[in-house]
C-alpha cells in the first residue's frame, strides 16, 4: 500500500502536535519557497516578505492543533501567509503616510540570441519581474493556481473569493501576463514557456 503525500503529512501534523516539534522543518522546507513568492507578490519588498514569512511560520506552529484536516495543510498555511501580510500591510499605512506601492522595476530588454543562453534562475527573474508588475490579486491566484498547485475551490479557501471570481480572476492574470511577457520578451517569449 501506497502512503501518499496527504497522508504523510498529516502523519508528520500529528507528531509535530504530540511534541516532535524539530518535524516542523519538514514542513517549512516543502511549503516556503511559494509561501515567500506569495509574501512577495502581496508586500513587494522582499526583506519584509523574509520578515512576514517568519511571522506565518510562527502562527502556523502555534495554531498547528487548530488544524483539523478539513482541507489541506497548504490551504490552510497560504492562508496565514495572506493574512499575515495582510496585517504587515495595514501596519506599514499606520505607521507611514508614504503609499505602500513597489518601486518600478527596470524595463528590461532581451534579444533571441541572449534569451537562448538563459539559465533557468535567470528565467525565473524574469517570470518574477512580469508577476510583480501585475495587480496584486492577479498575480496572487496564479502563483496560488501553478505555484502552489492549488485547485480554483482550494485557491478560493484561502483567499475567501468565490470559486466564479477566481476563474475570472485567473483569466484576466493569464492575459495581463501574456501581454506583460509580450511586451517585455515580443516573440522569445516561446522559449522561457
Amino acid at each position: 500500500m501506497k502512503i501518499s503525500r496527504e497522508d504523510s503529512e498529516a502523519e508528520l501534523i500529528k507528531n509535530i502536535i504530540q511534541g516532535e516539534t524539530a518535524s516542523f522543518r519538514i514542513l517549512v522546507e516543502r511549503y516556503k519557497d511559494i509561501a515567500y513568492s506569495l509574501a512577495c507578490s502581496i508586500i513587494k519588498n522582499p526583506a519584509e516578505a523574509e520578515d512576514v514569512l517568519q511571522d506565518a511560520f510562527v502562527k502556523a506552529f502555534k495554531n498547528l492543533h487548530k488544524f483539523h484536516f478539513k482541507a489541506a495543510f497548504s490551504t490552510w498555511f497560504y492562508r496565514i501567509v495572506i493574512n499575515t501580510c495582510y496585517s504587515a500591510l495595514e501596519k506599514q499605512k499606520k505607521q507611514a503616510s508614504v503609499p505602500l506601492e513597489g518601486v518600478a522595476l527596470p524595463n528590461t530588454s532581451v534579444d533571441a540570441q541572449t534569451f537562448d543562453l538563459l539559465r533557468d534562475e535567470e528565467r525565473k527573474i524574469i517570470i518574477n519581474q512580469v508577476l510583480d508588475q501585475m495587480k496584486p490579486k492577479e498575480a496572487l491566484v496564479l502563483k496560488l493556481h501553478y505555484l502552489g498547485e492549488l485547485k480554483i475551490p482550494e485557491i478560493a479557501k484561502v483567499t475567501q473569493m468565490t470559486t466564479a471570481n477566481i476563474k475570472v480572476l485567473l483569466h484576466r492574470a493569464r492575459k495581463s501576463f501574456q501581454a506583460m511577457l509580450d511586451k517585455l520578451l515580443g516573440n522569445e517569449k516561446k522559449h522561457l514557456l
